[in-house]
């Protein structure tokens, strides 16, 4: 989705059909552009789409312009009825390139934001998941989606990660989540609980035995600020630990070298994620993912021979579920059974046995961890 302009001044264009720039994205030579005119509260607008972007990501244009709530617009004269849901492909929607229509709907403020900045992310639950791992062909199609290949792209320019720690020689990584994998949330928010007895049991056992092998990421479906409150409070940060974070984005202040704003970074945080699009018992279902090749675009040492990504939601694998390795929720910290709890040390132990007998990841299958663990002989 091209950013739009006030058409005061400026006169129609064609649809663009070749290299497009998109937010200083080279865009894939296929990729086909409409261009879109339309009118809110008396004044003009120009928008360009691809055929590849979804009703979701028109939605996210309009409110990049108008600040009106994808919940709030009502758009009229751009198909004949009434407008298809948030999956649907603008192609398949057979618009015409100079297509007008009309934009009704209040404003949320009077700020102007970037498009690609808005990304309306589904909270951090893990019902209604979805495991990618188990169907090779639907993860093949997300990959190739022509529109998912572009928010990669634009979110590899939009992020400029910040070494915390340098990374080391030879090391794999380790791609670790926040919320209800090494860290039961609710109660941490609520301040129903300390934060060290909201944390999985073995939580820093299991980064200090791994980080020999592994440099490690925090990445995680929350704000960096909310993000690095977590990690000063769990002692995550700072030294006080065997073990270091490589690399984030936006922190306030480096916990390690004390830098300021933009000089360091701890997490990745939901920022760098987007939405995709997929079905759950033949209904669509859209939902947040973390796609590793932003990552490795940026270190590219690092890729799917060496990644692995821990997380309770499948679903953030759908573009890499070859590197998605996905353990049980842990919740309700305050109880016997979440206190007994023993994931992150099998976790630890399948991590270690990854790093000294594969010297290539993508020939193991992640989905049977447990299974390889309890293979393994008695520690």
């Amino acid at each position: 989705m091209k950013n739009g302009v006030n058409l005061d001044n400026i006169a129609t264009e064609e649809a663009t059909i070749g290299v497009a720039e998109v937010s200083g994205v080279d865009v894939d030579q296929t990729e086909r552009w409409i261009h879109l005119q339309f009118n809110w509260s008396g004044k003009p607008f120009s928008l360009d789409v691809a055929e590849s972007d979804r009703v979701y990501d028109l939605k996210a244009a309009l409110m990049s312009l108008t600040n009106v709530p994808p919940e709030r617009q009502k758009i009229l004269g751009l198909v004949k009825g009434k407008l298809p849901t948030d999956d649907e492909r603008i192609g398949d929607l057979k618009l015409l390139s100079g297509k007008k229509f009309t934009l009704v709907g209040t404003p949320e403020g009077h700020e102007i934001k970037d498009p690609n900045e808005l990304e309306f992310l589904p909270d951090v639950v893990n019902d209604l998941d979805v495991d990618f791992s188990a169907d090779p062909a639907a993860a093949t199609e997300y990959i190739n989606d022509q529109r998912n290949r572009r928010k990669v792209d634009q979110h590899t320019k939009k992020l400029q990660p910040s070494l915390i720690n340098p990374l080391r020689e030879g090391k794999r990584l380790l791609v670790l989540d926040i919320d209800y994998t090494i860290l039961d949330t609710k109660p941490l928010t609520s301040g129903a609980l300390p934060p060290q007895e909201c944390a999985r049991p073995g939580l820093h056992e299991f980064l200090e035995a791994v980080y020999p092998h592994y440099d490690i990421c925090i990445w995680s479906q929350t704000s960096w600020i909310w993000l690095e409150t977590k990690l000063v409070e769990l002692g995550m940060l700072g030294g006080i630990r065997n073990y270091r974070i490589a690399f984030g984005k936006n922190a306030s202040r480096c916990l390690d070298c004390n830098g300021p704003f933009n000089d360091c970074s701890v997490v990745l945080d939901k920022t760098c994620m987007f939405t995709v699009f997929s079905k759950k018992d033949g209904q669509p279902y859209k939902h947040s993912v973390k796609a590793l090749q932003i990552i490795w675009n940026h270190f590219p040492q690092f890729g799917p021979s060496n990644t692995i990504h821990i997380d309770d939601l499948g679903r953030n694998f759908a573009l890499n579920p070859g590197e998605g390795l996905k353990i049980s929720a842990f919740k309700n910290a305050h109880t016997d059974a979440a206190r007994a709890d023993r994931e992150l040390f099998k976790v630890a132990r399948y991590l270690l046995h990854l790093a000294n007998t594969h010297p290539d990841f993508r020939k193991a299958k992640h989905s049977k961890w447990k299974d390889v663990v309890k293979s393994l002989p008695s520690p």
